[in-house]
């Protein structure tokens, strides 16, 4: 019985006397971790770069979006994607990207107390908001039509699921994190970034939608009566 109580309750989440039956400690090391993270996300935002400045007519601003929402959707689908559709992630102890859901884990605020919203909102982003992501990248590569319209409304998805994500945290205490690092450096920090890009890309792709209607408009001819 000891050695059950030892096990549930030898974890490094938040709250640390949360049961978790069957918990297998991490063998990878933090720093481990984060530069396997670094180095894949690296290498898809250099092969989208490269590859992105081969379409004719692409600004770099095109590319820069480009890199982001191939990123962003890997991201939702593979990180988040795992965390949502594996509940029982902490009782594994194999590949990298479980790893790092380990490790992101630690810094969500409330995930491991049962804050089913917040759950839901990730486990929608990483089925809807993932794919999109990646449905924008190529819009922008082929430059279709719908390319402004798609990127507003995943970025809009991206602020709202961010905005649900800090409110729970917030009412709920704020204090799940496991160590200052991950409050600052997941809870804080991370996430900032799904604040600040989305904020921008959707006010960017307001201007390009309204201009496009401001020229549709110069354009049509008045009527003779």
């Amino acid at each position: 019985m000891a050695e059950g109580s030892q096990v549930s309750h030898g974890h490094p989440y938040v709250p640390r006397d949360l049961h978790l039956p069957g918990y297998v400690p991490c063998s990878l090391s933090q720093s481990n971790i984060l530069s396997v993270f670094a180095f894949s996300s690296l290498l898809v935002v250099s092969l989208i770069w490269i590859s992105s400045g081969r379409l004719s007519k692409k600004t770099k601003v095109d590319r820069v979006l480009m890199c982001w929402w191939a990123f962003t959707g890997l991201t939702h689908m593979i990180l988040e994607g795992y965390f949502v559709f594996q509940p029982e992630f902490f009782k594994e102890n194999t590949g990298f990207y479980l790893a790092e859901g380990r490790n992101i884990a630690k810094g969500i605020q409330g995930m491991q107390e049962g804050m089913q919203g917040v759950v839901t909102v990730e486990g929608i982003t990483a089925v809807l908001e993932g794919p999109a992501s990646l449905l924008a990248v190529y819009a922008i590569a082929t430059g279709k039509s719908y390319s402004y319209l798609l990127q507003f409304a995943i970025s809009l998805g991206q602020l709202y699921g961010t905005a649900v994500y800090y409110i729970t945290a917030i009412l709920e205490g704020d204090n799940f994190s496991t160590s200052s690092f991950y409050y600052y450096a997941y809870y804080i920090g991370a996430n900032a970034s799904w604040i600040v890009i989305p904020s921008i890309i959707s006010t960017h792709c307001w201007k390009k939608i309204c201009a496009a209607f401001r020229a549709q408009g110069q354009t049509k001819k008045p009527k003779v009566r």
